[in-house]
């Protein structure tokens, strides 16, 4: 039985994309092994949205072909689309696949035999119209399903390589996706992850939409969670946030993309809103559900971010009711217009906005998650330790650890929150309250022993 390794870099819709072409291979009788145990194949998913991120695709890469240097090696992804030659380069990757071509890699693998050169096989990306279906279903982790939606984009804002790389936006239909929704369930996911480049995008070009898409999945059977992974705030209408906040099925956390707190910056950016836009719908959202989870990410160091552009996004941030922060250095990237842009920021002055940003994150985190504190949550439990704890998410993102209790993996289980521990919140399940309880009353008979003993 040939063993293949699989490794992904960058967002969730990655990590949905990897599982469908590892379900490929599992169906085909091959072994699924972790990258570093030795493989016969190796296939690595990557990222290119920095150019840290082609970085450590090279290094993951190499890794690879450390840990098994005579394997066949398949470069996919993001960084394989656009810059598939530098990938090639590297000795020993045996073939490097496109957008369109990574969903029919066993069309252009012979045998698995490795050869003395690398094989490209990419299309021109304005070509690329096939969705490729992907979810993680049968692969991976059991309790959380990334389903992908949506692909592609049309925004083309100024720094962002997304287009170049998975070409324009396109969506499934509700059907399919209805049907995928289902064979998720009946493996035994409690939650699934709606995914893609824009998801607020969805079903636009086949005369459908967000709403209509969520309507059909909340009334799925056995499906009890429903989060989406990112949206845009200029597509986020009231009707939307109406719908997200009133289902019972519907997680109350959203992942709004800032990017800049300066209406200057996202002019440059060439985003579809300002900073009003932006305010506005958090606090919609804040006002509906004051304890919905509310992330951003945020650029720093775009060209013409100068000292009080930078402080514009600060007290931007810093006065707006989100919860966390996904913070990104900006990177130059070829064949974007911001490449071009003058005002280039120094990297060290970057890294210092990265590292004001981080912080302020991290406050903002704990003051939400003390705001957590006494109050009896829903938690979806993974497998997973940390800290000696077993950990879960609530429905509003909020990362909880428990004394470890493998019966409740894969279960949705009512939490008291009871403390906050650096970047998780403390919390017992009613019955271990109870038993807690058990242990720290003492009995009648234990309190007249005392009693007797005393006198």
């Amino acid at each position: 039985m040939k063993r293949v390794a699989f490794h992904t870099l960058g967002c969730k819709l990655n990590y949905a994309e990897t599982a469908a072409v590892g379900k490929q291979f599992l169906d085909r009788g091959f072994q699924s092994v972790d990258l570093d145990n030795g493989a016969d194949v190796c296939v690595i998913n990557t990222c290119s949205v920095t150019e840290r991120a082609n970085r450590e695709c090279r290094q993951v890469i190499r890794r690879a072909l450390r840990k098994s240097p005579d394997a066949y090696v398949i470069v996919v992804g993001c960084y394989a689309q656009l810059e598939p030659e530098e990938v090639a380069s590297i000795p020993g990757v045996s073939l490097v696949l496109g957008a369109r071509e990574k969903f029919e890699l066993f069309r252009y693998v012979d045998g698995f035999q490795k050869k003395t050169y690398s094989q490209i096989v990419t299309s021109d990306i304005d070509t690329v119209n096939d969705f490729g279906p992907a979810f993680s279903g049968g692969f991976g982790d059991r309790t959380r399903a990334f389903l992908k939606v949506q692909d592609g984009c049309d925004f083309n804002c100024s720094f962002c390589t997304i287009p170049l790389a998975r070409g324009r936006s396109r969506s499934q239909s509700i059907g399919e996706t209805v049907v995928q929704a289902q064979d998720l369930v009946a493996q035994g996911y409690k939650e699934i992850v709606l995914t893609g480049v824009n998801v607020g995008d969805y079903g636009r070009k086949i005369g459908s939409n967000l709403v209509l898409l969520l309507e059909a999945l909340v009334s799925i059977d056995g499906l009890e969670r429903i989060r989406i992974s990112s949206i845009e705030p200029n597509l986020l209408t009231d009707e939307l946030i109406t719908m997200l906040i009133s289902s019972e099925r519907i997680c109350n956390h959203f992942h709004i993309p800032l990017q800049s707190g300066s209406d200057d910056v996202l002019k440059r950016m060439r985003r579809r809103y300002l900073t009003a836009r932006y305010r506005g719908v958090v606090e919609t959202i804040k006002k509906k559900c004051p304890e919905a989870g509310v992330g951003a990410d945020v650029i720093v160091g775009f060209p013409g971010e100068t000292d009080n552009l930078f402080e514009e996004t600060y007290q931007f941030l810093l006065d707006l009711p989100v919860t966390y922060l996904h913070v990104f250095t900006y990177s130059e990237r070829s064949n974007t217009p911001a490449m071009n842009y003058d005002g280039v920021v120094e990297p060290r002055v970057r890294f210092t906005r990265n590292k004001m940003l981080r912080i302020l994150s991290k406050k903002k985190k704990h003051q939400f998650y003390e705001m957590m504190v006494g109050r009896t949550l829903p938690v979806l439990f993974e497998a997973a330790l940390q800290q000696g704890k077993m950990l879960g998410w609530t429905e509003n993102y909020v990362r909880v650890g428990i004394e470890p209790d493998f019966a409740l993996v894969n279960q949705v289980m009512p939490v008291r929150i009871y403390a906050v521990d650096g970047e998780i919140c403390l919390g017992e399940t009613i019955e271990q309250g109870q038993a807690s309880m058990a242990v720290k009353t003492p009995s009648v008979t234990q309190i007249s022993i005392r009693t007797a003993e005393a006198v």
